[in-house]
């Protein structure tokens, strides 16, 4: 049965769509002639260097935001190299577990900052060429700014080269940062009863546990890459251009090494006055880690000496168990790009 929110959104589409039907009358929507300036998508710069001012990652172990810088290097149309890393800008923005643990840790194990290093090569199983297309928005600079926004955009499918690359990606990864003990081990239903020391005695109950992880790890997958990189002038609009290089990947993680440090309390006498003499190490081997992960990403980038980029990806990352549920987003700004050429000609007189 239709509800009135339901022909309230129903009548808002429709005025919506005649609105916008409204904008195109009276619109040059006569064909438009172009010239091709270049169709080059294998003229790309060998070398993007970018700085992250921002990235957000909602991780199960330890939610966390911050920057990071990365680096990308295409050799020939054989490989292409990838090297980044991320840490938090501080405690407070944004390490959420070493900030818990700032405020109401019981343990004395000093927390680490998260930081995040990944290195690695595409192999180009299949480096192609073949004809596509692409939109293009058809721009004037006489249009005014809220003409602009106010319309709906014209464009025209230009047809261009596209390069395409299918590819095996290998490489390495290691990252560590601080863990919530209490967390883990209610998401494997655990008590803290099951850390003990090397007498046998379980840690007080009620505290607030911390400690560290760290892994380092390997990361197998394939890839497919599309590159546009062509410009055109129109007859009566601003030139337009597309260069995008836009990767989706999906990937295998193995880290046999996954570490979660042990836990040194110190218990406090009745005035809150820590007893040296009986600091103790508990044992976190119960928790159980997982050595495996998976993820699936997107990255894209412009072929241009100043520009921006973009990336997120979504998985399972190695890390405790019941707690490696991960997603990122980031964004690159600037990008430098470089063919790495300074080659210039000279000739005798």
């Amino acid at each position: 049965m239709m509800t009135g929110k339901h022909l309230t959104f129903l009548l808002i589409l429709t005025i919506s769509f005649f609105i916008a039907e409204a904008q195109q009358e009276g619109r040059d929507m006569s064909a438009v002639t172009y010239e091709e300036i270049y169709d080059e998508p294998y003229a790309i710069n060998k070398l993007f260097l970018a700085f992250q001012p921002l990235y957000g990652e909602l991780f199960a172990t330890n939610v966390n935001a911050g920057f990071g810088m990365e680096a990308h290097y295409y050799l020939a149309d054989i490989l292409d190299f990838k090297a980044q890393f991320r840490k938090t800008y501080t405690r407070g923005f944004y390490d959420m577990n070493r900030e818990l643990a700032n405020r109401v840790s019981d343990v004395d194990n000093d927390m680490e900052i998260f930081n995040y290093y990944e290195f690695g090569a595409t192999y180009h199983i299949r480096d192609f060429e073949k004809n596509g297309k692409t939109k293009m928005l058809l721009y004037k600079s006489s249009f005014t700014k809220n003409e602009w926004a106010a319309g709906v955009p014209l464009y025209s499918d230009i047809p261009c080269k596209v390069r395409n690359i299918y590819g095996i990606r290998l490489g390495g990864i290691f990252w560590d940062s601080s863990v919530d003990i209490n967390r883990a081990l209610e998401a494997q239903d655990l008590s803290s009863d099951v850390l003990k020391n090397s007498e046998g005695n379980s840690i007080p109950a009620d505290q607030n546990l911390f400690s560290n992880i760290n892994s380092g790890g390997l990361y197998l997958g394939g890839s497919m890459t599309w590159i546009r990189n062509v410009a055109v002038s129109f007859d009566k609009y601003e030139p337009g251009v597309d260069d995008l290089i836009l990767t989706v990947f999906l990937d295998l993680m193995y880290a046999p090494s996954v570490q979660v440090d042990d836990i040194v309390y110190t218990p406090k006498d009745a005035n809150g006055v820590s007893i040296i003499e009986q600091r103790r190490t508990y044992s976190v081997s119960p928790i159980k880690t997982n050595s495996f992960g998976v993820r699936a990403g997107i990255e894209g980038k412009f072929n241009r000496s100043f520009s921006w980029s973009y990336g997120g990806e979504i998985g399972l990352r190695p890390s405790i168990q019941g707690q490696s549920v991960y997603a990122v987003i980031k964004i690159g700004i600037p990008v430098f790009g470089t063919n790495l050429n300074y080659k210039v000609e000279a000739f005798g007189k």
